[in-house]
């Protein structure tokens, strides 16, 4: 099986990493514009096969899509950060033509491609693939939800002071720091509501401090974070690639479902090897609902401002 990674910087190396070490593909293909940057980024993680104890084969290429050809994933993580004087639609404007020529190229030589979108703003550019690639709606994924609900976790064991192997949950809606939606009711610490663990106060904590977590990470590195980012795409590839059908909080097209048409957020659904098996129901409560729809509201003036 052939992973296709767009882009090789930070993110897009950490997601060939990743994917390598856990050995389940047999090629990773990194994709870069800068001239000879994809390859060197190669050649480094190849040189760690024989010390990390991967078989996976890692090649990278400056812009030669024909080496993508026949890949079963496609991650694109590819497009500029927001800079400062910048504005939100000078940022989709650039990233949304970055994103449309990348997915034409991956499509071209591998029709059957599933997609997995990192570039940011996330939700849009999953929603500017839709419109764009011919793909069918099960085939595009968008990775938010898998690294908000990590981030949201990594808060909740942080608050317990437990192991994060005890606790579980998700956060569903939109990949931004005022659209994301931290599921408290429905996270649990080996079955128990966390809200029988912590104080009110806390859980607003955890909430708001998942919230911005991204941002945080900006502003102590002074760029994006990149290893959490990859070991969610990580983990989305190796669902698909393993036919694992794992529960994964996605950024997926809605057709009727959370009373959401014609736009991408994030919900939970069952990734396989047709990459969304089924995008799954769950009850949210009435602060939960009213959220999701805020949040939705917010990604369609985003989406309006996408030119295709």
């Amino acid at each position: 099986m052939k992973v296709t990674v767009v882009g090789a910087g930070a993110v897009g190396a950490s997601c060939a990493e990743y994917i390598a070490m856990k050995n389940f593909a047999s090629e990773v293909v990194l994709v870069d514009i800068k001239e000879g940057f994809a390859e060197g980024k190669a050649m480094d993680l190849m040189q760690c096969a024989s010390l990390n104890g991967f078989d996976t084969k890692i090649s990278g290429t400056t812009g030669d899509y024909s080496k993508t050809a026949g890949s079963k994933v496609a991650v694109i993580t590819s497009g500029i950060p927001r800079k400062p004087g910048m504005t939100r639609e000078e940022l989709i404007g650039i990233n949304a033509g970055i994103v449309k020529d990348v997915t034409e190229n991956l499509v071209k030589h591998s029709p059957d491609v599933i997609i997995i979108v990192v570039s940011n703003p996330m939700d849009t550019m999953a929603y500017l693939v839709h419109k764009t690639s011919g793909l069918p709606k099960e085939r595009i994924i968008g990775m938010g939800g898998a690294l908000d609900s990590a981030r949201f976790k990594y808060r909740m064991a942080e608050a317990l002071e437990c192991p994060i192997s005890d606790v579980d949950g998700m956060v569903v809606a939109a990949h931004s720091d005022t659209g994301m939606v931290p599921l408290i009711s429905k996270a649990t610490r080996n079955g128990i509501p966390v809200s029988e663990f912590l104080s009110e106060e806390k859980l607003a904590y955890v909430l708001e401090e998942t919230k911005v977590g991204g941002a945080t990470l900006t502003k102590l590195l002074g760029t994006s974070a990149w290893y959490a980012p990859g070991a969610a795409v990580s983990v989305l590839v190796q669902s698909i690639i393993c036919d694992q059908k794992k529960m994964i909080p996605c950024s997926l097209m809605l057709d009727g479902e959370y009373g959401q048409s014609d736009i991408c957020l994030g919900v939970p659904a069952i990734i396989g090897k047709n990459g969304v098996e089924k995008i799954v129901d769950i009850t949210l409560t009435e602060e939960e609902k009213e959220k999701f729809e805020t949040a939705a509201a917010a990604v369609r003036e985003v989406n309006g401002d996408l030119k295709f």
